[in-house]
């Protein structure tokens, strides 16, 4: 078992992409804390499924976008595990806005994307490094988006805040390093209920992909482990998990390519 006597907190780890690498975590021999903002009945349901599995999981409520939050997880964390090894910011915030809207993209959509998305993330890990230094192996995993490299996704806001991710990933590589690995996964169009996209735009997105497949929430929680219990000598990396598209290119116009 990759994680055993590991612990690790994923936040927004109710639904979707969270869910499955807490899971996957979990089987392999982590305590998992399930973070949840606003989905707390499907984190406490998260939860119950693994330690029925035999695993051991504690959901834990925290808005990643308010510091006291934060540091009250990190709190937690120690009281109930005694240490913290893996650090996976998975929590995210998005709405919808066509990227010609200039003048749909408020001040308040602004505001929560980027406090979310870029600061929740910054909040976290800096809430964390103390326990995350006590033993060596730490990682920490910025689930970013593709949206951050070619400036696609559901708004111009979105796509700012998950470059922004991309781009901290590497000064905190940079900063918590040796001790402390910090990587992140790019994923593409991934069937959640994120956002609110409907299917239409997961099927055109797929037939785009040069895989003519796209990611799953199984896939980025496999990367996730990667990056978690076998890339020791990764850091400051991002991984793109996208069937081909931003590599390779389009095979026909994408849906979420800006008009």
């Amino acid at each position: 078992m990759k994680l055993k006597n590991r612990v690790a907190l994923v936040t927004g780890a109710g639904t979707g992409m969270g869910r499955a690498i807490a899971e996957l975590f979990a089987s392999e021999g982590a305590a998992v804390g399930v973070n949840y903002a606003h989905s707390r009945d499907a984190a406490e349901e998260a939860a119950s499924c693994i330690r029925a599995k035999g695993g051991s999981a504690l959901a834990i409520g925290a808005d990643v976008a308010k510091e006291s939050d934060v540091r009250a997880m990190m709190e937690r964390v120690r009281s109930e595990f005694g240490r913290l090894d893996v650090l996976v910011n998975n929590a995210g915030w998005s709405t919808r806005i066509p990227h010609h809207q200039l003048e749909d993209l408020t001040d308040e959509i602004w505001d929560r994307t980027l406090n979310t998305n870029l600061r929740g993330t910054f909040y976290c890990v800096r809430a964390a490094v103390a326990m995350l230094r006590e033993h060596a192996g730490a990682s920490v995993i910025n689930i970013a988006s593709v949206a951050g490299l070619g400036g696609m996704g559901s708004s111009i806001a979105y796509a700012a805040s998950k470059g922004g991710m991309l781009t901290m990933t590497k000064s905190l590589a940079r900063a918590l390093a040796p001790h402390i690995r910090v990587n992140a996964i790019a994923p593409g169009f991934v069937r959640t209920r994120f956002a609110g996209w409907p299917e239409s735009a997961f099927a055109a997105g797929e037939r785009a992909t040069p895989l003519e497949h796209l990611p799953t929430v199984e896939d980025v929680a496999k990367v996730s482990l990667f990056l978690a219990a076998d890339a020791t000598a990764i850091t400051g990396e991002t991984i793109t998990l996208d069937g081909g598209l931003h590599a390779l290119g389009a095979v026909q116009q994408h849906p979420l390519t800006p008009k």
